[in-house]
């Protein structure tokens, strides 16, 4: 109840701190457990054949600890990464977009059971889609990103409208009828954008920055403007395409590092920094900027088909075992962002070669939160159970399995 408690104080307007519920210690974790937290880093990086990546841990019985690895991008003289450097969210950006739903389903504005196509009535095939699906990912529309993915390797400055890569999606073959099942689909978090916007007859960076950013003192999470395809102090992105086989061709590594985050938009193209996604990530898991109705809604999860009995999805975001949270990848980026709502518990972590995949990056993430943890707690600190349906070798193994076009040191 302490959740649901805290999450009504998201509603009053004021600055709001996820973390407060939990009354951590502020200290900074050292020694075998840091050393052991850069290393799975250091491994990412390596394996998944980036030039640099970042990560961060939140323990707050613990303390916390931040990561930096390589350089920024491949270029000769690059800047070294820094745990200060932004880099791009991938899916992520979801979480933004859906806790405005939320936001919006508090305020009034929409409710969860609204159909698209009362907002969005000028594009036909969007009978019996409900808001709330496009952020579950069972409104059946497909992705468009795989029959686009060439075009945003080679032509990544391109700046594209919401609406033709809407179009794009909707034009393909369903994966199923409104709440059938689950299939990934950014299709629908920009089709999610569109509708908030005329839905509220405001601007969907507004909205975000009245009910998101601002509540949360997120000074680094943007989505920069389309033709800004080089956002200052984001880390590169690199990616290596399909060869004939359809594995990535590691010897054509592109350099995409200058792309337009209208590829992506409202479902995967903003940019962040480590210590904004830690907020974000408890905001999301926590509940705490919306009411006590929306929380429970948004995650009366649905177990996933195919997927670990573990494994669920909720409203903006998987759960796995205890943490709630996306792992995704976008052209030249894998970035994944977990928190467990009762323990604080939290992971974030972002490498610059899309190549390996989503699945890389998420055991990634559960190799940084086997070790987190265990972390031992500080003096006054009660040490938490927390229940991981995977240990820190299972999560390694799965990471390095599923690496491509890793680097000579891996």
């Amino acid at each position: 109840m302490v959740a649901a408690v805290f999450a009504l104080s998201g509603c009053t307007g004021g600055s709001v701190d996820p973390a407060a519920r939990y009354d951590g210690v502020d200290a900074e974790v050292t020694g075998d457990p840091a050393a052991a937290l850069q290393q799975v880093l250091v491994d990412a990086v390596a394996l998944s054949g980036s030039s640099g990546g970042v990560a961060s841990v939140s323990a707050p019985w613990a303390g916390d600890w931040s990561g930096a690895v390589g350089v920024v991008g491949f270029d000769e003289g690059a800047a070294t990464t820094t745990p200060d450097s932004r880099f791009r969210m991938a899916g992520v950006s979801s979480m933004v977009t859906c806790l405005l739903l939320m936001r919006l389903v508090d305020a009034g504005t929409v409710a969860l059971d609204d159909q698209v196509g009362q907002y969005v009535d000028d594009m036909p095939g969007l009978d019996g889609i409900t808001l709330e699906q496009l952020c579950s990912h069972e409104s059946g529309l497909a992705d468009y990103r795989p029959s686009l993915y060439a075009h945003f390797i080679h032509n990544p400055e391109r700046v594209w409208s919401r609406i033709e890569l809407i179009s794009a999606g909707v034009a393909r073959d369903r994966v199923g009828a409104p709440g059938q099942l689950y299939s990934y689909s950014d299709t629908g978090l920009l089709l999610l954008a569109v509708a908030l916007e005329r839905a509220s007859h405001r601007d969907w960076n507004d909205l975000v920055r009245q009910y998101v950013l601002e509540p949360l003192d997120l000074e680094d999470t943007e989505l920069p403007a389309a033709d800004t395809v080089a956002p200052d102090g984001v880390i590169g992105a690199y990616v290596s395409p399909p060869g004939a086989d359809g594995a990535p061709d590691c010897a054509a590594r592109v350099d995409d590092s200058r792309q337009s985050s209208s590829m992506g938009g409202e479902a995967s193209g903003l940019v962040s920094s480590l210590d904004d996604a830690v907020v974000l990530a408890q905001a999301n898991a926590g509940g705490a900027l919306v009411g006590e109705h929306s929380y429970r809604e948004q995650w009366a999860t649905e177990l996933v088909p195919g997927a670990a009995p573990w494994v669920s999805q909720g409203i903006g975001g998987t759960q796995y075992g205890p943490l709630r949270g996306t792992a995704s990848a976008t052209v030249g980026v894998l970035t994944a962002a977990f928190s467990d709502p009762e323990t604080g518990l939290t992971v974030v972590i972002s490498v610059n070669n899309s190549s390996s995949g989503q699945d890389f990056i998420r055991e990634a993430s559960f190799a940084l939160a086997s070790i987190a943890s265990k972390l031992p707690a500080a003096e006054g600190q009660a040490q938490p159970l927390i229940e991981l349906p995977w240990s820190v070798e299972q999560a390694r193994e799965k990471m390095t399995q599923s690496a491509r076009c890793s680097t000579p040191a891996a």
